[in-house]
């Protein structure tokens, strides 16, 4: 049975709670809970500027972003979904058409007059990319998750993060050293970890991504692990559950008993840990109807601006440098996924738009002979 839910009801609330949560976790360092309680305030307006919008344009505007910034990575992690899509690439003739820093702020500016709070910065690497973090660093009344290695922050990034208190750095680990170094090359763990001791010892807010997968689930959702985060200052955790974009990787994905046993490890994390914020995706949209992508809770834009439902769907018609970000979420492709309940519809978990990629590819091809 589809599950019936106010979605946009559900995700203000959850916007409220994690932001309330972040400022309650920072009241000790006056710059950042000055920061957060400014966002608390900026981000309740928001949600009436996304109403508005709805009302008077009959268009929905989701709350998050995300965009791959960068094209170029100085890592080769093992089933990299970036590379298995094209968007990391080594040689300069490999690499797609990325926008320019200006083009990227315009974009965010946008974003936030629709009332878009927040833009996961992804790669390739986008620490990589400092030119596009410190123009769209302005954009004030946006957030900006950046997911990096970790492997570039030094004095010169930190004394950037402090200046911009907006520009939140989520460093990628799969575990402890063995199974990060595994993936992600030798040495990785330690330098990730560094970079987590610089960030701890300048009190500023940051946070993890894992992806979490069949094989290191035990170890990444015990309590002593996430204990581990917690003493090293990281108030945020994003478990990315594993999609298998490398052949022969399929058995790294999750199944409906693991989904069930994620859903119980949240369960008992978020009661647990009162400082921390802990999200996990997809899994966190069986609460919401189903998968959110095609801007039924956020879009992907691609480096060359091209509007996609997500970062593991590659596929687009239409680019948000012509159309613009409003123009981008009414295309016929988000339509059509949204219509035959591709997104939205029922979901038991994984990445529901890479599952069925044959079906989008064929929508897109269908749309492009019409």
């Amino acid at each position: 049975m589809t599950a019936t839910i106010d979605l946009a009801a559900y995700m203000n609330g959850s916007i409220s709670r994690i932001m309330a949560k972040a400022y309650r976790n920072v009241l000790s360092n006056p710059r950042e809970a000055k920061f957060a309680f400014r966002m608390q305030q900026l981000f309740a307006k928001s949600e009436k500027r996304r109403k508005k919008v709805k009302e008077q344009e009959g268009v929905d505007v989701p709350p998050f972003l995300i965009c791959s910034i960068a094209t170029i990575c100085n890592l080769h992690c093992k089933g990299c979904y970036a590379r298995a899509n094209g968007i990391a690439a080594d040689s300069a003739e490999e690499q797609k058409t990325t926008l320019s820093p200006d083009q990227w702020k315009a974009i965010f500016e946008e974003s936030a007059s629709l009332g878009i709070n927040f833009a996961l910065l992804a790669g390739g690497e986008p620490m990589m990319r400092k030119d596009i973090l410190e123009a769209v660093a302005e954009v004030k009344d946006m957030i900006f998750p950046i997911f990096t290695n970790g492997t570039l922050i030094g004095p010169s990034y930190v004394h950037f993060l402090k200046k911009h208190l907006n520009m939140i750095p989520v460093i990628s680990i799969e575990g402890m050293e063995h199974s990060t170094d595994e993936r992600r090359g030798k040495g990785m763990y330690r330098r990730a970890m560094q970079s987590v001791e610089m960030l701890h010892e300048e009190d500023l807010f940051f946070g993890t991504s894992i992806t979490v997968t069949t094989e290191n689930f035990d170890l990444v959702t015990s309590d002593e692990f996430v204990d581990n985060l917690r003493d090293l200052g990281c108030k945020l955790i994003i478990y990315v559950e594993y999609v298998p974009t490398e052949a022969g990787t399929e058995y790294l994905a999750f199944g409906e008993a693991d989904l069930a046993r994620m859903e119980a490890v949240q369960v008992h994390q978020r009661e647990r840990y009162e400082d921390v914020i802990i999200i996990s995706f997809p899994g966190d949209e069986q609460h919401m109807g189903g998968c959110l992508a095609a801007g039924r809770g956020f879009f992907h834009i691609a480096p060359d601006g091209s509007a996609e439902p997500c970062p593991f769907s590659p596929f687009s018609d239409s680019n948000v440098i012509s159309l613009g970000v409003k123009g981008a979420l009414t295309s016929p492709l988000f339509r059509k996924l949204r219509d035959v309940h591709l997104v939205g519809g029922e979901h038991s978990g994984g990445c529901a738009l890479y599952e069925h990629r044959n079906e989008v590819a064929q929508m897109i091809e269908n749309n492009s002979q019409t």
